[in-house]
């Protein structure tokens, strides 16, 4: 957490380096204590996501949108990067054909947003060797205890938050990829010497692991990794059409519970149709009372960047069909411009296949100057 007294100076490097734009778009970085001696790392953002093809609405106004500003208001000088992080996928058994299908559409998915391939760097992390070579070197300093706290895993095999693993059942459930999974996550973002990393609240305890290990690593080996802050986006969260107590997913059984990328105008009018709300008349912003309606008052919120009040206001005498078919058309209007390039980029394997091999080349090159440093300091 931010010392009391002052601000860390990362943060204020951050402030410097990350242009404003406005209250909508600012960013948070915070910073956990640390015994690192102050650095001076050239202000690199990292992120990653992983391959279950095309993202869904959720995921765009979360995370990807974020990425696309981030991208377009940073200095000239910071180096942004991310990635289709595909070994992370395989935690959990995987169709090969289906999850080659979703890497191309997920990589697709980067561009059609608004990512570009001469500014940042897009990759899949299985074409850079050096994420899985750091991940075991870090294996040797991540602390067994710590990973056991790690709430991931216990998600994932839909275990209690208090389950442990001094229980036969865990230990017979739990493979060592997931287990280990934060510290591949740690590898991702310090074979980069990433300074900031975008992360919503449920990602703020995988990245202190990953300033705990790099700090670990660091206190054994000299100064090589910088302790990598947390940019805390807005919260955007939008939750499902048909659950709406739930957040948005693809493993939600009904495919009607969420809007994906690529649907067409009709997709998504069909499904903003028949999304849940309820019988009260008249449009009010109550997330506890009237879930299913103010799910939909944030989404219009979400994309145009007002209030979820204001949005409530401006509508608090139509019918809940009319905000539906306004929610279906701000959504349409939103997403044909990514549905447009995304169709096209996945017509054409050869020029998306050739901007993920220049990523893929470039992360390499950028990682290799950090193996070099770690190998040289554990005496490889």
């Amino acid at each position: 957490m931010h010392a009391v007294s002052r601000r860390c100076t990362q943060c204020l490097a951050a402030s410097r380096a990350v242009k404003s734009t406005g209250p909508k778009a600012t960013y948070c970085s915070k910073r956990w204590e640390s015994s690192q001696p102050a650095q001076s790392f050239r202000t690199t953002i990292f992120s990653g996501i992983q391959p279950t093809g095309v993202p869904h609405l959720g995921n765009y106004l979360g995370a990807l949108r974020e990425w696309v500003k981030l991208q377009d208001t940073a200095a000239e000088d910071v180096k942004l990067i991310f990635s289709i992080v595909d070994l992370h996928a395989l935690t959990v058994p995987q169709e090969r054909r289906q999850l080659r299908t979703w890497r191309k559409e997920a990589f697709a998915t980067l561009i059609a947003v608004g990512l570009d391939p001469n500014r940042s760097t897009l990759f899949y992390q299985s074409s850079v060797h050096q994420h899985a070579e750091l991940f075991w070197l870090l294996s040797t300093v991540a602390s067994m205890g710590y990973l056991s706290r790690m709430t991931q895993w216990k998600s994932k095999l839909q275990l209690p938050e208090d389950a442990n693993l001094d229980n036969a059942d865990v230990r017979s459930k739990l493979r060592l990829g997931l287990f280990s999974y934060p510290v591949l996550q740690a590898a991702d973002i310090l074979v980069h010497r990433a300074t900031h990393v975008p992360v919503g609240e449920d990602q703020r305890q995988h990245l202190e692991f990953s300033r705990y290990t790099a700090n670990s690593f660091n206190h054994l080996y000299g100064s090589i990794f910088p302790s990598p802050e947390a940019l805390i986006s807005p919260a955007k969260r939008v939750m499902s059409l048909k659950e709406p107590t739930l957040k948005m997913s693809k493993s939600h059984v009904d495919g009607r519970s969420r809007i994906i990328l690529t649907d067409s105008p009709g997709e998504i009018r069909r499904k903003v149709k028949v999304a849940l709300t309820d019988s009260e008349a008249g449009i009010s912003y109550d997330p506890v009372r009237r879930p299913g309606v103010s799910n939909l008052i944030e989404i219009i919120s979400h994309l145009d960047g007002k209030s979820c009040h204001e949005v409530a206001q401006s509508y608090e005498s139509a019918s809940l069909r009319a905000l539906k078919s306004e929610v279906a058309d701000r959504i349409s209007d939103v997403l044909a411009p990514i549905r447009e390039k995304y169709h096209s980029l996945m017509a054409d394997s050869a020029q998306l296949d050739a901007i993920a091999e220049q990523g893929a080349h470039n992360a390499r090159a950028n990682a290799e100057i950090t193996m070099n440093m770690v190998r040289t300091a554990m005496g490889l």
